[in-house]
């Protein structure tokens, strides 16, 4: 065993108690995982608030994919590392156990498995521990049983946007009362009555008071800056989504979302309005898809002309025919050609004139809506288009998914209607658009509901319209199927700086 003089191990004692202290040099020395420039200047705050007791609230915003919890995950080994001799306890609450509090926990070992630290040792379904030193993850979800816990090394919020702020203060903020521990609420932006929103606001007027840095947001381009691969990446969901998206605005610009405007906004109808003609037949050469609104088979039993004035909540079977061309830098657009609307009309009637229009405009795909009696007239298509007809269920999950996908098309400028011709449908269409509304529901699925409430107007027009977001998932041949493809980690084998 190698023995030192009293001089030699008094720079030793030093440059560790340095290293624990330094998150940056902790990071490079320790866990050899070099954290970035942007990540540092948070970290370390949380660092020297926790050692010098001071029981501060900071709040971190980071854009999507930034790295976020790999710099929570560096601080909590810093801290659980620190204290493994004299002991005490991290919380970390997320807005659900799994998959996020798992994810948290399952982050912090790889971080210690790429270390020089002894590994840690599980102890339960949510503890881990370092020496005596233990780190909590908890689920902030309603049902969860919390009571009893006490954080007096560090009190985390993850996805604090995403958590009740009444459960946060009633079920987690007392934790560190009576020890007066840092609290962090780390997170991305969304509206501006969230847990993160509300607490960043009154760190803001502390700010003000003491100049005591409490607030760390990081835009996406200084991430950019350090990591050019993450550039190019948001760069191309900018142009895939907008500028104007919801899902842009808040976890890339870290802005504020609050549904005031309707769901498509002025500058989002702008952005939908096309210079060409309506065309009542094919141009040869170009393609062209169906997207088939389905109305319920009540609607059968009432004379179609006077439907509507009768009956406002009853809707019509609405097709739009769009044309498919694409972008410079690849990503399809829809051109609206032309509309057809079909009230009180029998479903076999409508079957044979869809498949007609299919034939006409030499579809290559034909999206309909197969929810509740529309899984028949699906059935009917598919036997007479065969592969060319893709279902679409609406459920509260998709009919999310699909508003937040046409949200995106029209906010990028890849759905645009035609020139205006003074027809009914294209009026119609845009009473629908101006008349439609949204409201996400709380939850880290980010869940939309959307649609037109007033029954004098109705969606019809625009809900086929919106089926265009799942040409964006479906293969132009004619024989194919969707897919999903999982999503890239533009940072996780991008390089890292090592200059101390």
């Amino acid at each position: 065993m190698a023995t030192y003089d009293r001089a030699t191990r008094a720079r030793l004692r030093a440059e560790l108690a340095c290293t624990f202290s330094d998150v940056d040099l902790f990071s490079r020395r320790v866990l050899r995982r070099p954290l970035r420039r942007y990540q540092i200047a948070p970290a370390q705050a949380i660092v020297d608030a926790v050692l010098q007791r001071r029981g501060l609230t900071l709040a971190v915003m980071m854009p999507r994919q930034a790295g976020k919890n790999q710099t929570s995950a560096h601080v909590e080994a810093l801290l659980i590392s620190l204290c493994r001799r004299r002991g005490g306890f991290i919380i970390k609450a997320a807005p659900t156990f799994r998959p996020q509090a798992i994810n948290s926990m399952m982050r912090l070992q790889s971080v210690f498995g790429e270390s020089r630290l002894p590994p840690l040792k599980r102890e339960g379904t949510n503890m881990l521990r370092a020496g005596e030193a233990r780190i909590a993850f908890l689920s902030a979800a309603p049902s969860a049983n919390v009571v009893g816990a006490t954080a007096n090394i560090l009190l985390e919020a993850d996805e604090a946007q995403d958590i009740d702020e009444a459960r946060w203060n009633k079920a987690f903020a007392p934790m560190g009362a009576s020890t007066a521990t840092t609290t962090v609420l780390w997170g991305t932006a969304w509206t501006s009555q969230t847990l993160l929103a509300r607490a960043i606001r009154a760190l803001r007027w502390a700010e003000g008071r003491d100049e005591v840095r409490r607030v760390f947001v990081v835009p996406w381009q200084q991430v950019a800056a350090e990591v050019p691969a993450y550039g190019r990446y948001v760069t191309a969901e900018i142009a895939r989504l907008g500028r104007h998206h919801p899902l842009i605005k808040s976890q890339y610009y870290l802005e504020e979302i609050d549904e005031e405007g309707g769901m498509f906004p002025p500058a989002t109808r702008a952005l939908m309005v096309g210079t060409h003609l309506r065309q009542r037949s094919p141009t040869e050469g170009r393609e062209y898809a169906l997207l088939v609104d389905v109305a319920g088979e009540a609607e059968e039993r009432t004379e179609g002309a006077r439907l509507r004035e009768e009956q406002p909540r009853k809707d019509s079977t609405a097709v739009t025919v769009v044309e498919v061309s694409h972008t410079e830098g690849g990503l399809p657009r829809f051109l609206v050609m032309d509309r057809y609307l079909w009230t009180a009309t029998p479903h076999h009637t409508l079957h044979g004139a869809i498949a007609h229009l299919a034939d006409l405009w030499g579809a290559t795909r034909v999206v309909v809506d197969a929810t509740g009696v529309g899984a028949g007239l699906t059935s009917f298509l598919r036997q007479a288009l065969g592969p060319r007809v893709h279902p679409f269920t609406f459920t509260a999950a998709s009919k999310s998914d699909l508003g937040w996908g046409f949200l995106g098309i029209c906010n990028s400028g890849r759905f645009l209607d035609h020139r205006d011709d003074g027809s009914a449908e294209r009026a119609q269409f845009w009473r629908e658009v101006a008349a439609a509304d949204y409201e996400v529901v709380d939850g880290p699925d980010r869940r939309m509901r959307w649609g037109v409430a007033d029954p004098t107007i109705h969606d019809d027009l625009l809900l086929s319209a919106a089926l265009c977001a799942l040409l964006d998932g479906i293969e132009r041949s004619p024989h194919a199927t969707p897919h999903i493809v999982e999503a890239w980690d533009p940072l996780h084998d991008a390089p890292r700086s090592e200059t101390p």
